[in-house]
């Protein structure tokens, strides 16, 4: 099973069948499986912090969710993490491409991709990073899991490294 395929297996797994999403190729084995099986409704949100309030809209009305973004986007989304999500205890897994690692070609993913675990610690959220598929069933499992029982969102970041990334 590949990285993509675990994430999906994780996911329904979980009940999780709402995703929302901003569009990003390095995630599209992802979306692409997703789109494909009928147990999930896939959302494509035109930003951030959009996509966050669609999942705590599911969440409210008893639907597991999670959002896929890219670094370079989660900045437009802290608000909504940080006055909906924390308070309220809304459990959504992030599952955050992070940009500007090895293999960057664009020098404007770089300040995001460094600040985004920084700021995840500043709010207090926990965060893995994914960087190969070595144990990655365990670790998502494990993370879904802290996820619902604490009713917080948990990010799950995911490098270049995992998925190839992006070619100029």
């Amino acid at each position: 099973m590949n990285w993509a395929e675990t994430i999906v297996k994780a996911l329904k797994d979980w009940n999780t069948s709402m995703i929302v999403y901003v569009p990003d190729i390095s995630i599209h084995q992802v979306t692409s499986l997703i789109e494909a099986d009928p147990f999930f409704h896939l959302v494509s949100a035109t930003r951030e912090e959009e996509a966050i309030g669609i999942a705590a809209g599911a969440y409210a009305v008893g639907r597991n969710s999670a959002v896929f973004m890219q670094s370079s986007g989660f900045g437009n989304c802290v608000n909504a993490l940080a006055s909906l999500c924390i308070p309220c205890r809304t459990p959504i897994p992030l599952f955050i491409n992070l940009r500007g690692g090895v293999g960057e070609f664009n020098i404007a993913q770089v300040a995001m991709g460094r600040t985004t675990r920084p700021i995840l610690d500043l709010l207090g959220l926990v965060h893995f990073t994914l960087e190969d598929e070595h144990k990655m069933d365990l670790l998502m499992d494990g993370a879904l899991k802290l996820c619902h029982a604490g009713r917080q969102p948990v990010a799950i970041c995911m490098t270049q490294l995992l998925h190839g990334g992006k070619i100029a």
